[in-house]
């Protein structure tokens, strides 16, 4: 799991990887026989190569279309890249827009997931995690089934609506904000996305089904050799 790219020597945290470490990831990967695969193959139970990795980028930066998407073409490498979706919506320069979506979809390359509508942690939050707090589709304390329905409930469907919308394929693909689940919402997330993701140190299972799959965050400071055994 990756977030946001930046140039080489730009400084970085736990979010952002640069330029030419992801390209040295991906021909690690490609080095040792690791073949990408996407959620919407695995939704298919298409046949999975022998080393099938699935790389997924989270919140949906413009530096996915601005630096990640020509590496992913130069090597023919695919991703899963998870939105937010209310920020194409928003005259923002520093996440996708639409028409970015859509040309890295019909790339074949890509695939555009949901990480909700705006349930991130947004406005004065920016999009920090709260220790202690309600993050992302958490239901809050005493919140009633009305309001975690307008709040949490029909944000995930509208997310949903959108992708399908503008990108002309509906998402299969669901990266829960913060890796966090909520019981209440399980039932409409795993109906919609046939693929789901937490954010967990391990390889996946498919054994134990699409659903809730772990991820491991990748960071400046975590070289692929000691996730990948």
């Amino acid at each position: 799991m990756y977030h946001h790219v930046v140039a080489d020597g730009t400084e970085c945290n736990d979010m952002t990887v640069t330029e030419s470490r992801l390209e040295k990831d991906l021909c690690w990967l490609r080095d040792r026989g690791y073949q990408t695969v996407l959620p919407r193959e695995l939704a298919k139970g298409d046949p999975l190569p022998e080393k099938p990795v699935l790389i997924t980028f989270d919140d949906g930066y413009r530096s996915n279309y601005e630096l990640l998407y020509p590496l992913l073409q130069r090597y023919q490498t695919k991703a899963v890249i998870s939105i937010i979706v209310e920020m194409p919506e928003l005259p923002t320069d520093n996440f996708l827009t639409w028409d970015m979506c859509r040309e890295m979809t019909g790339s074949g390359l890509v695939e555009i997931g949901s990480h909700s509508y705006e349930l991130h942690n947004l406005g004065d939050l920016g999009g920090s995690f709260v220790p202690g707090g309600i993050n992302g589709i958490q239901r809050r304390p005493g919140e009633t089934d009305e309001l975690f329905q307008t709040r949490v409930l029909d944000d995930i469907q509208r997310s949903y609506d959108l992708i399908k919308e503008k990108v002309g394929q509906a998402p299969v693909f669901f990266a829960y904000p913060f890796g966090l689940k909520e019981p209440d919402a399980e039932e409409l997330v795993n109906r919609l996305f046939p693929v789901t993701a937490v954010t967990k140190p391990k390889i996946a299972d498919l054994k134990w089904g699409l659903h809730d799959l772990p991820r491991i965050t990748v960071t400046m400071n975590r070289e692929l050799s000691t996730v990948l055994k």
